[in-house]
């Protein structure tokens, strides 16, 4: 393995780990609106995934990038659904 791939996985992992860390401790009622707050940096989570999937540097890199990408976008548009059914739960006059 060369020094920028052990250094990118090492980071991945700590990455991994620290998040897990993160979201087990949020209280149940917070999860909806930090995953609210939180869907502009999924978005640059998704842009980075697909400029490391692109950048030639192997085809380790281009499948952890893709994975990145997969990853990144479910996500994303969970975040976006789970908030627009938050905020349908709170419109006036309609019933659930």
């Amino acid at each position: 393995m060369t020094g920028g791939l052990l250094v990118s996985l090492y980071i991945f992992i700590l990455a991994v780990f620290t998040g897990f860390s993160l979201i087990s401790r949020v209280p149940t009622l917070l999860h909806t609106p930090l995953m609210s707050g939180s869907n502009a940096i999924s978005g640059i989570t998704l842009v980075g995934a697909v400029i490391s999937a692109g950048a030639g540097k192997g085809r380790l890199s281009a499948v952890l990038g893709l994975v990145a990408v997969i990853l990144a976008a479910i996500n994303v548009v969970g975040g976006y659904l789970v908030t627009d059914r938050m905020l349908n739960m709170f419109k006036k006059g309609k019933k659930r």
